[in-house]
């Protein structure tokens, strides 16, 4: 009976096995993914923080007690000067003031680094009128974007053979000449008033203080 019976059979499965996945490869191409896109956001991150880490510098500039969070007018208008934002044309120092006093709160004197922000599109759409809003903020971002406070008015040592006359003491004569030693530092006090020798030794007594001395060693 068990020989007579006819075994099923199963539909054959026509459609090829899938062939096994590398997981090397499937790592890699994450990766790769990955990468693409965190240089993608480290790009945008690296853009901002440029810009931010310019406003720090001018907003700490000249006051020690700053915590760069937050800038003055002052230094507002030093950095439209110092990056060019301020042309001469387009944007005056007054429209400078002027965006400032609207951007800032009315109780405040600062400007945050948001407010700082709204302050740049506002003089971006003076500055670059032949741009769209979107191109007009990022041109004036590159103006500003790396640059730190310019010092001036630094005063340089000025060479010339008339100050070198000046100063060569070797050349000073009569009580001027007293008043530095050969190596030409100054004598202070000694080179300037007639000191008193309160030491008991007659004035140019040239064995003044070998009593001692003398004493000692012909015990």
């Amino acid at each position: 009976m068990a020989d007579n019976k006819v075994k099923s059979t199963k539909p054959v499965n026509k459609t090829p096995p899938k062939s096994p996945s590398d997981p090397a490869k499937d790592r890699a191409a994450k990766r790769l993914s990955y990468d693409s896109n965190s240089s993608h956001e480290g790009a945008m991150a690296g853009e901002l923080s440029a810009l931010e880490e310019s406003f720090r510098k001018f907003a700490i500039h000249g006051d020690t007690r700053a915590t760069g969070k937050e800038m003055h007018g002052k230094n507002w208008s030093k950095l439209c000067k110092d990056c060019h934002v301020i042309d001469g044309k387009n944007v005056t120092v007054t429209d400078v003031d002027i965006v400032f006093s609207k951007i800032k709160g009315k109780s405040s004197r600062t400007i945050t680094f948001e407010q700082f922000k709204e302050a740049l599109q506002e003089l971006s759409k003076k500055r670059f009128k032949d741009k769209s809003d979107e191109e007009a903020v990022q041109e004036i971002y590159k103006l500003i974007e790396g640059k730190a406070p310019i010092i001036s008015g630094v005063t340089k040592a000025i060479s010339s053979p008339t100050v070198s006359r000046l100063t060569d003491t070797t050349k000073f004569t009569g009580s001027h000449k007293e008043r530095f030693d050969p190596s030409g530092k100054g004598k202070g006090k000694a080179g300037r008033e007639d000191l008193v020798d309160a030491s008991g030794y007659v004035s140019g007594y040239k064995h003044a203080g070998t009593y001692d001395h003398k004493v000692q060693g012909s015990k």
